[in-house]
Formats: structure tokens, sequence, C-alpha cells
């Protein structure tokens, strides 16, 4: 029986609790930004934002950890400043919903309130769960024209005044009447609120509304207010704020300076966790995935439990209630500070020039094409990330009505993800580098989003969506192991955290950035499903693109070692002792990547010892 390394007990252990203690919070933003009221424009605006702010921050806090030696404390505030960070956005403050927009009926001695929604028939089960029999006591003020007045002065006063006639020219017509929640009637999508016997008060005048059919139908509209928060939550309409509203709204800098503060620190642990990690393992970096798939449990485990919490926590409500997930990811963090405390990593290479030896980096045509790569996947991973949930809840609007739990099922779309997709690949990450190498991984991964956006355009029952999220393991298990690995192996002897840093910062600050703006743009232009078309299709086309252009540089590069005398791994063993530079032989050149243009001597990720000789 293998023994147990402890020294990576305590990365798998912040690898589970980082992601437990984001995962109850993360994949819900943008829908509670959605709840908020903000348009996805706005969500798509700020998630444009928020990875420039950690392209930002990673290449600067990776740069200070490898200068001046401070991994361990920026990787410990970090997580500190995220737990925090999310914890505050429980306190922003909700929209003030307007008052109701009702009409008032009166015709032929029956009165009543009427309140049409789309989502009537739910709003109506609300109402009769939370108030049952209770009769309220409401103040419309309507819209009023001379021949209504004319009703009212003639037919619905007892005591007729003088002063009545007066008003025919007063636009406004205020009277306060009583309905009886327990005596709504729901028809054509439209609630019927009936007011009891037909009684009412102007200007404290008791009236009796009566409206002889011999006369004009008395219809109008009106603002209703029942001096009741939960009836005012359900009649309002769903305001969308856009950017230029949003912008001139305090509690709007509020959300998104505690969402710019989570992504710094997320993004300072996240790059320097997994330079401490490639630290650790040392030579061994296949085993990369096996530590990282830590983390993919405790995002599914947590995930789904917050799903299921916030459905119970939100029966009945108009919104959904996320406060147990913010007290769940202030909790979690803390304990993930504990477990990160007792890592014990110290950095055995230093660069005496970090931006120069990384700027190298820029000079290989191939990690330059890992670069593109990586801003590629990103454009995908957005739409994945930020709005896939919305969509979601579009689809279980139109399918499930009444009775969603879409919570729930996002839960489970997120556990999906982990247990059946990443988990595996993350486990079998180094196998399959070995087996088919960098670039046919980074061809594969292009595949999988062509696939897997293609058949979220095809989505009618949202429930479905839960077999597609088994080729998570493809686009974002293989794929992070892919460009973590590669990273690593091309980073320059004391670069480790700042080449995690560039790379995750090209990732999400170019590639998941100008995602989440061109996703949101065109959630409001065409529509959801449209743009995931869309997206499947530029997919297969980078996909076309990326294995062409391998193809060509991997033609090139065996014409170079046959007319440049580059040594193969065979000759040089056999020609020189004590040459620790070799190049991969032609027949394995296939699954091998061209890595440092500066430090020829080094493994790749296949176990090959190569060098550019030219």
């Amino acid at each position: 029986m293998k023994a147990i390394d402890k020294e990576l007990l305590p990365m798998k252990a912040h690898y589970f609790l980082f992601n437990a203690g984001t995962a109850p919070v993360v994949p819900f933003m943008p829908t509670l930004a959605g709840q908020l009221g903000y348009s996805p424009a706005v969500v798509g605006t700020m998630y444009m934002i928020l990875p420039i702010i950690g392209m930002l921050a990673k290449p600067l806090f990776g740069y200070i950890a490898d200068r001046y030696h401070k991994h361990r404390t920026l990787f410990l505030g970090g997580q500190v400043l995220t737990g925090l960070a999310f914890f505050m956005i429980m306190f922003v403050p909700g929209m003030e919903k307007p008052l109701p927009k009702v009409e008032f009926h009166c015709h032929q001695g029956v009165s009543n309130v009427r309140f049409c929604s789309q989502y009537g028939e739910c709003v109506e089960k609300n109402l009769e769960r939370f108030y049952g029999n209770r009769t309220l006591g409401c103040e419309l003020q309507c819209e009023a024209q001379p021949f209504l007045w004319d009703i009212v002065c003639q037919d619905w006063l007892q005591n007729k005044t003088e002063n009545c006639a007066a008003n025919r020219t007063n636009p406004q017509l205020d009277f306060s009447s009583s309905i009886n929640m327990n005596d709504i009637v729901d028809e054509g999508g439209c609630m019927y609120f009936m007011i009891p016997h037909d009684h009412g008060q102007i200007a404290g005048q008791n009236v009796t509304f009566i409206c002889p059919k011999e006369k004009d139908y008395f219809k109008t509209n009106c603002t209703m207010d029942c001096k009741e928060d939960y009836l005012k939550e359900q009649l309002a309409e769903s305001a969308v704020i856009n950017t230029r509203s949003a912008m001139a709204m305090p509690q709007f800098w509020f959300f998104f300076g505690m969402l710019i503060f989570s992504w710094i620190g997320m993004a300072v642990v996240v790059s320097i966790g997994d330079a401490i990690c490639f630290g650790i393992l040392g030579e061994r970096h296949h085993l990369y995935g096996k530590q990282r798939l830590c983390g993919s449990l405790g995002w599914g485990i947590f995930a789904l439990l917050a799903g299921v919490l916030v459905d119970h926590m939100s029966v009945g409500e108009v919104n959904k209630n996320y406060t147990a997930v913010f007290w769940m990811a202030l909790l979690i963090m803390g304990f993930d500070v504990f477990a990160s405390s007792k890592l014990r990593h110290t950095q055995t290479h230093l660069s005496s020039n970090i931006v120069k030896d990384v700027g190298q980096m820029f000079l290989s045509l191939r990690c330059v094409i890992f670069f593109l790569w990586c801003v590629a996947i990103g454009l995908g991973t957005a739409l994945i990330w930020n709005f896939l949930f919305i969509y979601l809840e579009q689809l279980d609007k139109a399918f499930e009505g009444c009775d969603s739990s879409i919570k729930t099922l996002e839960g489970l779309v997120m556990s999906i993800q982990c247990f059946g997709g990443e988990l595996p690949f993350f486990f079998l990450s180094g196998w399959i580098l070995k087996k088919i190498g960098h670039v046919n991984a980074m061809s594969l991964v292009l595949f999988g989003f062509g696939v897997r956006f293609i058949l979220y355009s095809m989505l009618q029952n949202p429930w479905y969506i839960l077999p597609i999220e088994l080729m998570n393991g493809v686009t974002f298990g293989l794929f992070y192991a892919t460009m973590a690995s590669y990273a690593s192996i091309v980073a320059p002897p004391g670069t480790e955290a700042t080449m995690q840093s560039l790379v995750g910062a090209i990732f999400e600050g170019v590639g998941v950035s100008m995602g989440s703006l061109i996703g949101g743009l065109l959630f409001e232009s065409v529509s959801a499903r449209t743009t995931f078309e869309i997206f499947g299709i530029g997919a297969f086309i980078i996909f076309v693109v990326h294995v062409s252009i391998q193809m060509y540089l991997q033609r090139n590069r065996n014409t170079d070692e046959n007319g440049k005398g580059r040594v193969s791994s065979a000759s040089a063993s056999a020609s020189a002792t004590g040459t620790a530079s070799a190049t991969v032989s032609a027949s394995a050149s296939s699954s091998v990547e061209t890595a440092k243009p500066k430090y020829t001597d080094h493994k790749d990720s296949d176990g090959f010892r190569e060098v550019d000789l030219s």
C-alpha cells in the first residue's frame, strides 16, 4: 500500500476548503445581480472589469511573492480578504420596489382590483399561503377622467356634496378599500382581488362602489398601497437597471466594490497557491491534477448544499434568500486559513531578473500560441461562469412555472461538473497528458467547448442540462491541468509564481473579460440560446485553426531537425556523456512542446529533455 505524503496533506486541504468556501457564492453572483435589478449588460460589464482587476493583481502579487519571498503572507491574506468581501455582499441593500400597478374595475354592482402578470398563478399561490383568510386595507391612487367623477359623485357617494362636481378636472382619484386575500379569482393570467360588499372610503366618507350598466364601464389604472411589504414584493414589477443608471447608485458601487475585493483575493490565492503546490511537488508535475481534484470535491459538495439551502429558505418568497451561503463562505474560508497555515514551502530557485526571464516567453512562438489558446478558452469559460445560470432560469420560468427548484438544479449542475467531470479528469490528467501531450489536449478542450455550447443551444427542459455537464471534465478539468502544468514547465527557475500569475491573468484578464462583455451584449441583443450557438460555432472554428497551425509547426520542426542537426535523444546519449541537453526524437515529437527559448536544460511533462541548438 502506498504511503500517504503528509507534506501534501495541507495542500489538499487548502484546495478542498478554498473551493468549498467559494462554491456557495461565486456561481450565484450573476443571478443575484439580476435579482437586484441589474440588466445582463450591467452583469457583463462588471464581469468584464473583474477579470481585468485579476489580470493586474495576479502578476503584481506573484512578482511581490517571488521578489520578496512573501508567498505565505500573501497566500493567507488573500484568503482572509476573499472571505470578508463575500460576507459583506450580504449587506448590499436591495432596490426600493415601486408600488404595484393594478386596474380598478366596477360594473353592474361588482367591483374588484385586477393585477396581470405572466407569473400570476405563482403569485396567487404565494399570497394564499402567506395571508390565508386575512383582509387587507389598501389605498388606491387612480387616474381619473370627468365621466369617472360623474359616477363617483352621482352613484358612489351616499351624501351628495356640491364640491364633488368641482373635481371633474382633477386627474387623480384617491380612495381606500379592503381586499380579501382568500377571495382571489385567477382568469386569463390575471388575478382579481374581490372587494367585500363593494365598500370603500373617499376622503373619510363611506362609499359604495355602484356602477350602473347603463353608464360607461368604470375602469382606471391605479397604484395600490396595502402597507404590506410581502404583497408589495409579490406584485412589484421587475425593474431592469441599465449601466448608466447603475453607476449613479451607491448600492451598486458597494456591491461591485465587494466583488472587486473578492476577485483580488481569489486571484492571489489561486496563482500563488498553484505556485506553492508545484514547488512542493518538485519534478512530480504530473501529480498536480490529483491535488487539484480535492478542490473539485469541495466545490461539488458545497455548491449542491448551497443550492438546496437557498431553495429551502426561499419557499414562498419572490426573491431567493442567499443569507446561508454568505455565512458558509465566511466560516469555511476561516478553516482554509487555518489549514493553509500548516503549509511548509520554501522557494528553491531565485531569479535575478524575473521580468526579463518571464518576458523571454513571448519570444517563443509556441508559448505565444499557448497564451492565445488561454484567451480563447477564457472566452468560452466566461459564458459558462457568468451566464449559464441566467439562461437556466429563463428556461425554468418557461418550463417549471410555480414549483421551481432552480437553485437545487444549479447546485446539481455544479456537483456534476465536479464529480462527473472535473474530478476524474484531474485525477487522470497526468496520464492523459503523457499519452496525448499538451498540444493535443489543447485541441481536445476547444472541440469540447464547441460540442458543449451547441448542446446548450438545443435545450428546452432545463433539467436536461445535467448530462451535458459531464463535459466540464474536458472543458475545465483537462484545460486547467494543461494550463497549469505547461506554465510550470516553461517557467524559468525562480519565476514560478510570476508565471502562474501571468498565465492566469491572460486567461481571466483577457479571455474571461472579453467573453463577459461579448456574452452580456449578445444576451440582450439576440437571445441566450442564439448566444450559445454563436459561441459553439466559434469554438469549432478556433479548433480547426489551432490544429492547422500545430500541424504546420510540427512539419517545420521535423524539417529543422533533419536539416539543422538537432540532436535526438538517442544520438545524444550515445555521443556525449555529461551533455544534459537532448531533444525529443521525431516519433515522440507530436506529444512534446518546445518550452523555454532561453533555459534549455529541462524536462517536459512527458519526461523528455530538450534543447535548441539553432
